[in-house]
């Protein structure tokens, strides 16, 4: 399985906590661990779950940071949800090159929302990204994950 389909798994978790209310233990059990991938990828969508839940309230205050013109209450919610699990990718994923979310982000709003949704995505996206930086918030580490 890549992490593709294990940020896709988290996606679909992450809309089901938001529009059922079940606990999110809960949903990982009915949503990632009984379904049939890999321990890898089921391990990396429960963590990247855990962070969005977690840390939902900072992510939506740096995406609305970005969101001048716009009522963010009027962004779609599959939208908001693969920017929260990206902007978690930036700050506590280590190992994933903060470009590799940012396109995984696009590939993900292309199929799960709509055909302009990529583009807006990735705009906001770059701009938390920019704010991050300057707060020296990102750090990644490994072979070619040093940021500039």
């Amino acid at each position: 399985m890549s992490r593709r389909r294990a940020r896709e798994l988290t996606l679909r978790a992450l809309y089901a906590h938001e529009m059922s209310g079940n606990t999110l233990d809960n949903i990982i059990n009915d949503m990632i661990v009984s379904c049939d991938e890999e321990k890898r990828a089921k391990d990396f969508a429960v963590a990247l779950l855990e962070h969005c839940v977690r840390n939902k309230k900072e992510c939506i205050d740096l995406i609305v940071k970005r969101t001048h013109n716009w009522d963010f209450e009027r962004i779609a919610i599959i939208d908001k949800l693969i920017m929260t699990l990206t902007i978690c990718e930036f700050l506590y994923f280590e190992d994933i090159p903060t470009k590799v979310s940012i396109d995984e982000a696009i590939e993900i709003a292309k199929k799960y929302s709509t055909e302009k949704s990529g583009q807006f995505i990735n705009g906001i996206l770059d701009g938390v990204l920019m704010d991050l930086k300057k707060q020296g918030r990102i750090h990644k580490k490994g072979r070619g994950l040093q940021e500039n």
